[in-house]
């Protein structure tokens, strides 16, 4: 452990002060005496002062100013402490919980018909693992002590069934089985505690938060692809603010053979059927254009947790938001160009003769609830202006829900399914792009895609002149390129469909966006967009007019128009 003057002398014996609350509640339970009782309770506050007197020590350290700059190791240790100290001061809260329901036995001796020892055991093994895991620095270790939370868990459920069981027969007062049902309880949560302690560790040791089931299929995903080290020989740096549930971190080896696959490499973990159909479409994608997306190395599953991990090649270049934003010019167009030429291929060699049932309305639908979370007054109600009334938002989305069944192509493509700017990613070099994270790849009408990477580029947060006619631009060029394939195609219903698409996208994109203005241009322009298609209602809509001027942001403009 590193030395830190005052905060290792006082961590460490908070560790021994809550084992040593352990081994005293083990002593109440086998032999409940009043003044030991007592004694627990009272230990609990000075408990309570030393975790205090850890987290404010661990504070002080990370703020001050006069020491020398703490390195990367020091501030993972440090937090890690922290963790640990809050964890510690619960587990002791729970041992003085335990103390207090013995009071409620009508016989003792009940206690000593289960067999709760083991659970004790196990607790205390798992406290006298903290510190000589920090000090060490040995994942393995750090693992033991995540494992006592599993092997808790099992004691505690053989324990509760038991109970369970016999309150079905029991013709006595149930009391006692109840609160022997909460002193187990207060054990299993002790192994909670101890689970979060050693994913601290774990984290003080690779500098990022992984939970233990994600380490071990890091783990068992390395060893899959070849790769003959340990977590500990490689730079895991996970990639924050991924909205699709799994965990995505970035491996780069430490061990001077580079020729081992850890190197330059992604790894995603997350609910299996994400993970799976995942790779399902990447093989697919592999089949269609080998060099369009990345290799796996490696794939693993947790059947029992419901659970999947992937190993990915790590491609070079920068993501399309990148290039967008920070490219110069040339830079952009060539970006442009061969993202259009990439998309070109992959729609003609896909598509296929079937009609599709798209689902635009419904997908606005389903994700109302959490637009209505983050924004709630994006529900617009009836309402009259001059003699016109003006629909409300579930008027308009009935009128569209018919207009959709009017509006299904005639013809299929195999789509990214999540086609952001930041899905994209452009090799400059080698003049490539490249597609990423592609677990909802699917056959499927193209407008999808091309509404979902219209307004990934429209609602960038960017407000400077510069950029965003950057944006514009980028907007412009892919726009004009989708109505050339869709004219060349013979989709006369591509106007009125890219409307509903990017109403879809427009209004469900206002979820992520917490700033006021962009996320009322959205709305608005949602509300715009289905306001014109029932407009047109009643006529061809091979003449339906796309407002072209919709995808443009004009800050400080004149928005859209």
């Amino acid at each position: 452990m590193i030395s830190f003057e005052g905060l290792n002398e006082n961590f460490h014996f908070l560790v021994l002060e809550v084992e040593n609350q352990v081994y005293s509640t083990f002593d109440y339970l086998n032999a409940p005496e009043p003044d030991l009782c007592e004694r627990i309770i009272a230990r609990d506050d000075y408990i309570d002062n030393l975790k205090n007197t850890v987290e404010n020590d661990c504070f002080a350290k990370l703020l001050s100013t006069s020491q020398q700059r703490l390195t990367a190791r020091e501030i993972n240790t440090i937090r890690a402490m922290q963790v640990i100290a809050v964890n510690l001061e619960r587990m002791a809260d729970f041992c003085v919980n335990i103390v207090r329901q013995v009071h409620y036995l009508t016989d003792y001796q009940f206690l000593y018909s289960f067999n709760y020892e083991n659970m004790l055991t196990e607790i205390a093994s798992g406290i006298q693992g903290v510190v000589p895991a920090m000090k060490q620095r040995k994942l393995s270790s750090a693992l033991d002590i995540c494992k006592t939370e599993n092997r808790l868990d099992s004691m505690y459920k053989e324990l509760f069934d038991r109970i369970m069981d016999e309150l079905k027969t029991v013709s006595t007062d149930p009391a006692d089985y109840i609160t022997m049902l909460f002193i187990i309880r207060y054990l299993e949560r002790i192994g909670d505690s101890l689970l979060n302690i050693g994913e601290a560790v774990i984290f003080a040791i690779i500098g990022e938060k992984i939970k233990i089931n994600q380490f071990q299929a890091l783990q068992e995903t390395l060893n899959k692809s070849g790769f003959e080290g340990s977590v500990s020989d490689v730079d895991l740096k996970f990639i924050l603010g991924t909205r699709s549930g799994c965990k995505v971190g970035r491996l780069e080896n430490r061990l001077e053979d580079n020729r081992q696959r850890a190197h330059d490499s992604i790894f995603k973990e997350g609910p299996l059927k994400k993970i799976r159909n995942e790779k399902q479409n990447l093989e697919r994608w592999h089949a269609l254009q080998p060099d369009l997306v990345p290799k796996i190395f490696s794939y693993h599953e947790e059947t029992d947790e419901d659970r999947g991990s992937l190993l990915l090649e790590l491609l070079p270049g920068c993501t399309m938001d990148e290039a967008v934003l920070n490219s110069d010019w040339e830079t952009l167009s060539n970006a442009s160009f061969v993202l259009q030429e990439t998309v070109r291929e992959v729609w003609q060699a896909t598509r296929r003769k079937a009609e599709v049932q798209t689902s635009f309305v419904r997908q606005i639908r389903e994700r109302m609830s959490v637009v209505r979370q983050v924004h709630p007054e994006f529900i617009r109600q009836s309402e009259l202006v001059g003699d016109q009334r003006v629909l409300s938002t579930e008027e308009l989305l009935q009128r569209c829900t018919s207009i959709e069944r009017e509006l299904w192509p005639d013809f299929s493509v195999f789509i990214h399914g999540d086609f952001n700017v930041s899905n994209i990613v452009y090799n400059h070099t080698e003049q490539k792009v490249h597609f990423i994270d592609l677990h909802r790849s699917r056959d499927f009408d193209f407008l999808q895609d091309v509404s979902v990477f219209l307004v990934s580029n429209f609602r960038m947060p960017v407000t400077e002149p510069y950029r965003r006619q950057r944006i514009n631009w980028m907007i412009s060029q892919f726009y004009a390129f989708v109505a050339e394939f869709a004219v060349q195609g013979g989709d006369r219903t591509f106007g009125a469909r890219l409307a509903l698409a990017l109403a879809r996208s427009f209004y469900t994109s206002t979820r992520f966006e917490l700033g006021a203005p962009l996320a009322r241009e959205m709305f608005a322009r949602s509300h715009r967009l289905m306001e014109d298609l029932v407009a047109h209602s009643g006529r061809p809509w091979s003449e339906f007019v796309f407002p072209e001027s919709i995808l443009y942001y004009h800050p400080g403009g004149e928005g859209g128009e």
